[in-house]
């Protein structure tokens, strides 16, 4: 199974959301899940993230943005294109975070106060969740600090409880960790590579079907667990995390169902990417502009890259003052449709749009950054710009934007050479 394995599993040492009831009892097979039954109605699996506002880690974590994505955005994506579930939740109680999932494409179940404490278990609100949706037969939790969780995983793990007839499976990660204990004699310390290790809950996914649910468990009946990939194994707890997730989840996350092609060309939009925005006039009415030196960098490290940027800006931006910063990009200014100007550059340099980065901040870019291959906003961009993105940077306009962005497209770029070779 691509270096994934499946496996049934006997006994659970204090599983996550799990209350503390002893082991659970052994279950029938639910009759609603059985094979050879094609003119039954298939029982309804749906994906529930549980994405409360109060995390105390780290504030609103589950949409703070990891690699230019909302957290929550990355198991999203995943669910959504995995095509293995009727319906997909996010159980929350903030109103940006429901924003956010609902921009995903996700349903909201606005969960209760009674379930949202500091104290509520993950079962406390997968019960409450089933309580209003009496169509649900399965719940496949999954934890929105797994970023690197790929459509794969979820298939193959919504395969095995609807064809397989599992009651529940739950994901693992093998480890090579040696564990010591105080003993009389000295023991013999075996070689790593002849050891098989051993499975660790990752807390990626618990699958369930209701009738375990609602007896009081996530991991019951006939149980299996799934071995996930070590890299796409990241979970997020503390601050820490953060930066060792971001790098994993650009190299091994998840990016959408369409192949990553070969960027091309970035077209930039001046003011509020390049700038910040900020105009000042001289005594003798001569318009003066400021950048960051990073973002100059960024867009040689392109070029050296062989990709071409180009300038845009609706505003009639002086060229003579544009030319001075010695960018050597090719620009267009006063310009009333930026999709137009756009797609004719794409012509000329005979590109899909799959092989266009653009980068743009206001209104007037949403139809670029729509259509492009790779799309980018800095952290000060309009909210209709950010919504339109793939990629929202952590530095403003004019303050290492561009650079952000290029660093990020060298990195996807090499993704998708790594693959190529593959």
């Amino acid at each position: 199974m691509d270096s994934v394995e499946k496996g049934a599993a006997t006994s659970v040492s204090n599983p996550r959301g799990r209350p503390s009831r002893g082991r659970p009892p052994k279950l029938q097979r639910n009759s609603r899940g059985g094979q050879g039954r094609g003119v039954e109605k298939p029982p309804h699996l749906a994906a529930l993230i549980l994405a409360r506002g109060g995390s105390k880690g780290i504030p609103l974590k589950n949409i703070k943005h990891l690699a230019g994505v909302p957290l929550i955005g990355w198991v999203l994506r995943a669910a959504l294109d995995s095509g293995a579930f009727q319906s997909v939740w996010v159980s929350t109680d903030h109103d940006e975070i429901e924003n956010v999932a609902k921009q995903f494409g996700a349903q909201v179940h606005r969960r209760s106060s009674e379930v949202s404490k500091d104290s509520s278990t993950s079962l406390d609100a997968i019960i409450e969740f089933l309580n209003y949706h009496n169509e649900v037969d399965i719940v496949g939790n999954i934890q929105a600090t797994s970023p690197c969780l790929h459509p794969t995983d979820l298939q193959k793990v919504a395969e095995m409880i609807r064809e397989e007839g599992y009651d529940s499976v739950f994901s693992v990660v093998r480890r090579h960790q040696f564990r010591w204990s105080e003993i009389q004699k000295g023991a013999k310390r075996p070689r790593r590579q002849d050891w098989d290790g051993e499975l660790y809950e990752n807390g990626s996914f618990y699958f369930a079907k209701r009738h375990l649910i609602e007896m009081g468990y996530l991991q019951g009946g006939k149980m299996a667990y799934y071995e996930m990939r070590a890299e796409h194994s990241v979970d997020i707890d503390v601050d820490i995390d953060w930066p060792i997730a971001e790098q994993r989840v650009l190299r091994y996350g998840y990016f959408g169902k369409e192949k990553l092609k070969e960027i091309k060309l970035l077209v930039c939009n001046i003011d509020g990417c390049l700038t910040n925005g900020h105009i000042y006039v001289s005594g003798d009415q001569k318009e003066i502009i400021s950048y960051d030196v990073k973002d100059a960098i960024g867009i040689s490290l392109l070029k050296k890259s062989g990709i071409e940027v180009r300038l845009i800006s609706e505003r009639a931006c002086s060229k003579q003052t544009l030319s001075s910063l010695k960018l050597d990009c090719k620009m267009e200014v006063s310009v009333s449709d930026k999709l137009a100007v756009v797609d004719e550059w794409r012509k000329e340099m005979g590109l899909c749009w799959k092989e266009v980065a653009y980068l743009g901040n206001e209104v007037s870019d949403e139809e670029c950054l729509k259509r492009v291959g790779l799309s980018g906003a800095p952290a000060d961009a309009c909210s209709t710009a950010q919504k339109a993105v793939g990629y929202i940077c952590k530095c403003n306009g004019g303050r290492g934007a561009i650079r952000e962005f290029a660093e990020h497209i060298c990195l996807l770029m090499e993704k998708v050479n790594n693959s190529c070779q593959k």
